[in-house]
Parts: structure tokens; sequence; C-alpha cells
């Protein structure tokens, strides 16, 4: 479906109440969870890691671990290089992206996100206009650093950056071989919120972004 048709469309559904189909410090890349305070809880000890398998987006290893009680186990870790979400903000609209999810089978909505190819470590501030100009042709004067994520704790270590992207500047987009599917739209605030409310928004990494947005006006 054409960028904007299918931009058109989805508001269309939205407002008729349906549901639609800073300066920062280089972060590390794929580095070990630093142990931090766990409430007096001991920690679950690393005895050993295996490579399982590697390709240019990630790693996955095995880790035999001893638990608190002394019993031993095992800990299947992914690693993946620290991301950067984008939140366009033109101050009144944001700007999304829309491409297909292979794992999920499915289209989703979400902004501008992503990781440097090869494993590469990037300053986050660099990966987030990098990501910004490739999935959307926008260039932005400012970014700020809302914040940092937890991608899904249970099962990697990958952490991202949220930065919020104003003083917008139009240009074309220059995505990557496998983005070819993606499209991009503008969208108003209440088009967001009510995005997130129907699901339409379903990735979590942009509705905590949202949040962190949110905080940031209190």
């Amino acid at each position: 479906m054409p960028q904007g048709e299918s931009r058109n469309k989805l508001v269309a559904q939205l407002k008729h109440g349906g549901n639609a189909d800073s300066s920062i410090n280089n972060v590390a890349v794929l580095a070990r969870p630093v142990r931090g305070d766990t409430g007096g809880v001991p920690y679950i000890d690393n005895l050993a890691s295996r490579e399982i398998y590697r390709n240019p987006w990630m790693v996955l290893r095995e880790d035999d671990i001893r638990r608190p009680d002394g019993s031993p186990g095992i800990y299947s870790v992914v690693d993946k290089p620290t991301y950067a979400l984008v939140m366009p903000y033109d101050g009144h609209r944001f700007r999304l992206v829309e491409q297909f999810r292979y794992p999920v089978g499915a289209r989703r909505w979400e902004f501008p996100q992503g990781t440097a190819p090869d494993l590469a470590d990037v300053e986050p501030s660099e990966l987030a206009a990098r990501e910004l100009r490739e999935e959307t042709g926008l260039r932005a004067t400012s970014f700020e650093a809302l914040g940092q994520l937890d991608t899904a704790p249970g099962m990697t270590s990958q952490r991202g950056w949220v930065f919020l992207a104003t003083g917008i500047i139009e240009g074309e987009a220059d995505r990557e071989h496998e983005e070819q599917d993606m499209c991009s739209a503008w969208f108003s605030r209440e088009d967001v919120e009510q995005m997130i409310r129907s699901g339409v928004i379903a990735d979590a990494q942009s509705i905590a972004a949202y949040g962190l947005f949110l905080l940031r006006g209190r």
C-alpha cells in the first residue's frame, strides 16, 4: 500500500474509534551486565560461557551458572549492540515508520530505531542521527537524550537510548536493503496515543519511549 494511503486509512480509522490493521559517553556494545544493587539478594555466579551462534546482528551464548542456594544451572543470553530509538517531533506531530516484523509475522508502526551494523560500537547520539536519516530522510538540529531502556532483560543484555529529535529538516530516506518495505508518516500526538491504546503501536520500546516523553513534560 502506498505510504500516503496507508497513513490516511489509519488516521481515518482512529478518528472513528476503530482499530487498524545531549552529550553522552560512549556506551559499550555487547558488554556483560555490571553488577549493581541486588537488594541484599546473592548474585547468580557465572562459572563458564560458550558462544553458540553469531551473525552480524547478534551473539547467542550459553552460560553455566550457580544460583544463590549453590545449585547449578544454565542461562542462555542474546547479546546485541546498544540501539538508539529516535522520536522525531515537530512540536505537534511525531514521525513513525511502518515495516513488516518477521518474528511476529505482522506490520508494525513504531519510532525509528536500530543498531550499528556488524556489532559495531557507535556513540548513541551519532547512531540516533543515522537511524533517523536512513529510515525517514529527516535531519534534526537537536537530539535530547530522554533515558535508557532494557530491551528484554530476561533474555538479552541489550540496552538502548531514547532521543527526542527536534529542529526537523526534511530529506530523502536512505534505507538499508532489509528495510525495503518500510514507509513513514507524520502523526499527531492524539493519533499516537490512540494507536497505543488500540494496539496499533505494540512495540514495547516505542511505548516506553513515549512514556519518557510524557515524563519530560512534568
